[in-house]
């Protein structure tokens, strides 16, 4: 038994937790977990938890069935107290998923984000990740195909202290620091109900274990408030979709790669090169960061969502914008991908996004020059003169680029690449099947 496990152990004793929820999630993102007695954790570092695989939506064959999951010691965590009177204490775990012999399950998507880890680590690099996570505050999930009713009418930076959940960004701000997770920022972002929070820098498997983490303890605390918390990236027509801007960089040891002092943009060439690759392969990619026939309501024109494969120096119209924040200030020199929403599964959007930057350093990506314009208000007839390349602007479209990408087959593996396919083709089958209140409004009289 390794230090770590026996910290684990030392500390579910020291604290009286009850009970230890084991977290993994699907290929989708959905979290799953198995509850497990105090008695049992020793047993499940050694032997594991072995469940049925097939169960899992992507993970096995019937034949396969037979996985294990595995708790990871470094993730463990004393949960919040919820607000149910039982103060019964609860800590959580992640898992590495495996097959009997030990293998990694080619269907774990945390395993697909340690594979991209391990590239950019035998290159010398650690990709440090922080995300802006943007969701809605709802007075309820509503069932009944009617939009849900926000819980304020606040605007941007508003203090909304008189709402539904006056108390609820200190509330879960406090139980994301319990956890360890540290808030950067908090804030009310632009439409009403709509929420920020930013989270602290760290490697990015720390920072997907988080976002899963940061879902699950929105909901909970939007619940203790008696009010509900969606991360469905465009719940209402007029109003902004919730995006997660990712911001990232390189780092060798404790040197940042991607700051270059003599350099206009104080980017460094391994920068530029990153974010070449990024943007060509963003289109291949744009299924897996926005996964959901929802999710393209968000990116249209004439929002701040990007829709061409575009950078540029603090213009939030474009896919990847710089910051101009602190420019000479080593540490901080980042750039910032505008393209995913707040429902992806964040280890397959940290993959496929980190596995873009190190194909561009790897193979020498040349970066063209900034955008400066306003991207989201010009005509597709600009956009091509100006040399822009669009991104899908519909599930289908992204995922016929998808299917024909070698690159978002190699970053995912074949099976979880293959399953994602056939996953959301079925969606996107589904959604083309509904009738719609506009289409009965517009076409019923004809």
């Amino acid at each position: 038994m390794n230090s770590q496990q026996e910290f684990v152990l030392s500390s579910i004793e020291e604290r009286d937790i009850k009970f230890v929820r084991l977290w993994f999630t699907d290929i989708l993102g959905h979290l799953k977990s198995v509850v497990v007695a105090p008695a049992e954790v020793e047993s499940a570092f050694d032997q594991g938890i072995g469940f049925d695989g097939s169960a899992i939506e992507g993970y096995a064959r019937v034949s396969e069935a037979d996985t294990i999951a595995r708790p990871d010691p470094s993730t463990f965590q004393v949960l919040p107290l919820e607000a149910d009177g039982s103060r019964l204490q609860a800590a959580r775990m992640f898992c590495d998923v495996t097959m009997p012999d030990g293998q990694p399950s080619y269907s774990d998507p945390r395993q697909v984000l340690r594979r991209q880890v391990q590239l950019a680590a035998d290159e010398g690099l650690t990709c440090m990740i922080s995300p802006e996570i943007e969701f809605y505050l709802v007075k309820s999930l509503r069932t009944d195909g009617q939009p849900p009713v926000p819980t304020d009418n606040g605007g941007y930076f508003d203090q909304a202290t008189f709402n539904e959940a006056p108390n609820f960004r200190r509330n879960a701000m406090l139980a994301l620091e319990e956890l360890g997770i540290p808030v950067e920022f908090s804030h009310h972002e632009t439409a009403p109900g709509q929420q920020e929070m930013d989270l602290r820098h760290a490697d990015a498997m720390t920072v997907a274990d988080n976002v899963m983490t940061f879902r699950y303890i929105m909901k909970q605390v939007a619940r203790d408030q008696g009010v509900a918390a969606s991360f469905m990236p465009k719940p209402f027509r007029d109003h902004a979709g919730s995006a997660m801007h990712t911001h990232m960089s390189l780092f060798e040891g404790d040197e940042n790669a991607f700051h270059d002092p003599d350099d206009p943009y104080m980017l460094s060439q391994t920068a530029k090169q990153f974010v070449a690759g990024i943007l060509r392969h963003a289109p291949e990619f744009t299924a897996v960061t926005n996964q959901w026939a929802n999710s393209y309501k968000r990116i249209v024109y004439g929002n701040e969502a990007p829709t061409t494969a575009t950078w540029g120096m603090s213009n939030r119209s474009a896919l990847v914008r710089v910051p101009t924040y602190r420019l000479n200030k080593a540490e901080s020199r980042r750039v910032e991908v505008r393209l995913p929403d707040t429902a992806c599964n964040p280890y397959l959007a940290f993959s496929v996004l980190l596995g873009a930057g190190l194909k561009g350093v790897k193979e020498g990506y040349e970066l063209d020059d900034p955008a400066e314009d306003d991207i989201s208000n010009l005509s597709r007839r600009e956009r091509v003169a100006m040399g822009y390349e669009d991104l899908p602007a519909s599930l289908d479209q992204a995922l016929r680029t998808m299917e024909k990408s070698d690159f978002v087959a190699e970053v995912l593996g074949e099976h979880v690449f293959e399953y994602f396919l056939r996953n959301k083709w079925r969606e996107w089958r589904d959604y083309q099947e509904q009738i719609t209140p506009w289409e009965l409004r517009t076409n019923l009289d004809y």
